[in-house]
């Protein structure tokens, strides 16, 4: 099992950053920042929560003033990186929304290291016009990590992030910022890109296939933007989104010698299935295959998920499928006992379903 990576808040990793602080700030009190950071709560906190832990500890220990505090985390920035580095730009979350422009510069330089994609929604919310001016001139950096910041931060559906309503319900305000990004030079950006329309097709799909529409005209990097933006449009069978990509409505194709093993499975265990996808003329053509599992919730109720198999243009007419799906325990989802289906999706369309039993190990 790979580490949690609240873990990577240990000891020596909250004195490297002491060391770097010390550098700017010589009389940084190392031990009461440790005892301050390794509480008696400190066990119980999940990520986020020791992340803003180390947040209230640097602004405990860091000097009064906010500017002066930004000025020596700046300087220290450049030594972290990766997610558990976010810190930085959580100090500027926490206690800059009173100093709009310092805020501004500090989040655009610590986004360079870690990102400011969390750190920034409040100030979205705090005032959406003159945060969209700020989005649009990051858009025009020289640097990905700001043009990146630009579409990921205003994402209306980031994960683990503060919601931001008014972006749900009128995404219009973003779609210059999303439009000068398609072609970016950076896969890193164009990939935030990609996230944020999948993210506007959730709410907005009609607006999603306008633009689709208008970009599968581009280069081939803006068409992969496009097909990735659209995947939930795809997960959901969405006939015009579907048709948008050239998968055809399923009528001359069947599915035959479908077979689901075992038919009981335990917890940890996964089902194997094979099935054929036969044409009823000469060749299958172009094929988006997908399943579905119809998995028990607590309560009895059902949810489903799609899973993707393969695409692609295949010129034969019978093609043998084979795959499977585990039920080993993971972070984002918690299965129940009880009876699962497993459906079989080609071009959006369920041609056949079969039922198996989950049981308690």
């Amino acid at each position: 099992m790979p580490e949690p990576l609240k873990d990577r808040y240990d000891e020596a990793y909250l004195n490297r950053l002491i060391e770097e602080l010390a550098r700017y700030s010589p009389r940084f009190p190392r031990k009461r920042m440790l005892q301050f950071v390794f509480d008696a709560e400190w066990e119980q906190r999940e990520l986020k929560q020791r992340m803003r832990h180390i947040t209230h500890a640097l602004h405990e220990f860091l000097p009064n003033d906010y500017g002066t505090a930004l000025t020596i985390l700046e300087r220290a920035a450049p030594s972290f990186g990766g997610f558990e580095a976010m810190f930085f730009p959580d100090f500027v979350e926490v206690y800059g929304l009173k100093d709009w422009d310092r805020s501004m510069a500090a989040l655009e330089h610590f986004t360079k290291f870690s990102s400011s994609e969390f750190a920034v929604r409040p100030f979205i919310v705090q005032d959406q016009k003159r945060m969209v001016r700020q989005l649009k001139l990051w858009a025009a950096s020289s640097d990905q990590h700001v043009r990146r910041l630009a579409s990921e931060g205003s994402r209306p559906r980031l994960p683990w992030a503060m919601a931001l309503p008014a972006f749900k319900q009128n995404p219009v305000p973003l779609l210059p910022i999303l439009k000068r990004l398609k072609s970016d030079s950076s896969e890193y950006v164009r990939r935030s890109v990609a996230n944020h329309l999948n993210d506007i097709s959730k709410d907005h799909p009609q607006i999603v296939l306008s633009l689709a529409e208008q970009w599968l005209k581009g280069k081939p990097e803006t068409r992969w933007i496009v097909k990735h933006g659209c995947r939930t449009l795809l997960k959901q069978g969405d006939p015009q989104t579907l048709a948008l990509f050239g998968y055809r409505r399923p009528d001359n194709l069947k599915i035959r010698k479908f077979e689901l093993q075992p038919s009981v499975i335990s917890m940890g265990e996964e089902v194997r299935f094979e099935f054929e996808l036969v044409s009823h003329k000469t060749e299958l053509g172009q094929i988006r295959m997908e399943y579905a599992v119809e998995f028990v919730r607590q309560k009895g109720a059902t949810t489903r998920k799609v899973f993707k198999i393969s695409e692609g243009v295949y010129p034969e007419h019978c093609r043998v499928y084979r795959s499977k799906h585990s039920f080993k325990p993971i972070s984002t989802r918690r299965y129940y006992p009880g009876i699962h289906r497993l459906a079989i999706i080609v071009n959006g369309q369920q041609l056949e379903q079969v039922e198996f039993e989950l049981q308690d190990a």
